[in-house]
C-alpha cells in the first residue's frame, strides 16, 4: 500500500431549496462566474461541462456538479474543502428568491484521512461545521456513520475501511414525497489489466475530451447506459471523470487508477417505479467495467426493499455480500448500505 496518494473517496453534498420562481429555471440562473466563486471555495475547477432542459452537469477537476432548478449536489476528490461550498452557495441562493429545506451530506471512509483539510479532518469535525452553518430552520438533523462489519475473520479487514458517513437536515415542514432513490458505489482494488484502461501514453496529444471519449468506449463504460448524453475527460497522466444525462436523470463516474490505492465510483439516481432488473442490470455492468475486490454500495430511498436487488446483481458475479446496515434519515428516507467482497478473500 501506498504511503500516501489521491484520495479516490469523494465528498457529497446535497442542498434542495424552496421559493417562488415563476420562470422555474431557480439555481439553473446561476452565472458561471457565480459557480466558479463556489468551486474556488472548495478548491476546484470546471473541465467540461453539458446541460439539458432539466439541469446542468458539469465534470470537475474533481469529480462532479449538477445543477437542478431546486437542487444542487457537488461531489468532489482528493483534498477538496467540499463543505466550504456551502455558506456561497446559500448566499447566491438567496439572491434568487431560494431558501434552504434540506441537506445530504454523505462520503465513504478515506483511504488517506491524515491528507485531508479542515473541516474535513474527521467526520465529527464535519459534523461541527455542518451544524455552524446551516440555517437554524433545518431543525431536524441526524449524523451517523454505518459500519461495515466483515462477517468472518477470513474476511478481508479492508472491507470494514468502507464505512458509510450520512449526515442529514430538514425544516419543519413536511418536503415533498419522494419518490426517487440514489445509488452510491465505492470500489477499491480494481483489477489492474482494467485500471491500466484509465492511463493516457506520454505525450498522446490529445485533449482531455479527446481522450475521455476513447476511455468510455474502451472500457465499456458507454454500454452502462447507452441512452445518456456523456460528458467525459481523461486526465494525464491518468485518471477519468464522466456524466451522463438521460432525461431528468444523472449518472457519474470517476477513476482513480493507481496500483496501491485504486478507487472508482459510481452514482445514479432513479425512480422507486423503475424496473428492478434494469438496476441489477446498471450494477453488473459497472462491477465487470472495475472488477473490484471490494464494492460498497449505498441505497437512499423511501424504503429498505432495493438491498435484495443489489444483492440478487452483484453475487452471481462473485461478489459476497459481508454487511449489510439500515438506518433512517430526516430529509433522505432509508439508507441501506452494503459491502462486497470477492469470494476469495
Amino acid at each position: 500500500m501506498a504511503v500516501s496518494g489521491f484520495e479516490g473517496f469523494e465528498k457529497r453534498l446535497e442542498l434542495h431549496f424552496s421559493g417562488d420562481d415563476p420562470a422555474e429555471l431557480g439555481l439553473r440562473l446561476l452565472d458561471f462566474e457565480s459557480l466558479e466563486e463556489v468551486l474556488h471555495a472548495v478548491q476546484c475547477t470546471v473541465v467540461s461541462a453539458v446541460a439539458n432542459q432539466f439541469f446542468d452537469a458539469y465534470v470537475l477537476s474533481e469529480s462532479s456538479l449538477f445543477v437542478y432548478p431546486t437542487k444542487i449536489i457537488i461531489k468532489t476528490c482528493g483534498t477538496t474543502q467540499l463543505l466550504k461550498s456551502i455558506r456561497p452557495l446559500l448566499n447566491r441562493a438567496c439572491d434568487l428568491g431560494l431558501n434552504l429545506c434540506g441537506c445530504r451530506y454523505t462520503r465513504g471512509s478515506f483511504i488517506f484521512p491524515k491528507s485531508q483539510p479542515y473541516p474535513h479532518t474527521s467526520f465529527r469535525e464535519e459534523v461541527i461545521f455542518l451544524e455552524d452553518n446551516l440555517p437554524a430552520h433545518l431543525c431536524y438533523r441526524k449524523a451517523s456513520v454505518m459500519p461495515s462489519f466483515p462477517s468472518s475473520s477470513s474476511s478481508s479487514s479492508k472491507s470494514s475501511s468502507h464505512s458509510w458517513h450520512v449526515f442529514t437536515a430538514r425544516e419543519k415542514s413536511p418536503m415533498a414525497e419522494n419518490e426517487s432513490y440514489t445509488i452510491e458505489v465505492c470500489m477499491t482494488e480494481l483489477d489492474r489489466m482494467l485500471a491500466r484502461k484509465f492511463f493516457r501514453f506520454p505525450e498522446d496529444g490529445k485533449s482531455g475530451d479527446t481522450a475521455g471519449k476513447e476511455m468510455t468506449e474502451i472500457t465499456g463504460i458507454r454500454d452502462i447506459n447507452p441512452n445518456a448524453l456523456v460528458c467525459d475527460f481523461a486526465f494525464d497522466p491518468c485518471g477519468y471523470s464522466m456524466n451522463g444525462i438521460d432525461g431528468d436523470r444523472y449518472s457519474t463516474i470517476h477513476v482513480t487508477p493507481e496500483d496501491g490505492y485504486s478507487y472508482a465510483s459510481f452514482e445514479c439516481v432513479g425512480s422507486v417505479y423503475d424496473s428492478r432488473d434494469d438496476l441489477a442490470g446498471v450494477l453488473k455492468k459497472v462491477a465487470q467495467v472495475f472488477r473490484p475486490g471490494t464494492m460498497s454500495v449505498s441505497t437512499t430511498s423511501p424504503g429498505r426493499e432495493m438491498w435484495t436487488t443489489v444483492k440478487s446483481a452483484l453475487e452471481p458475479l462473485g461478489l459476497k455480500c459481508r454487511s449489510c446496515a439500515v438506518d433512517e434519515f430526516p430529509a433522505a428516507g432509508t439508507v441501506v448500505f452494503q459491502t462486497f467482497t470477492t469470494r476469495r478473500k
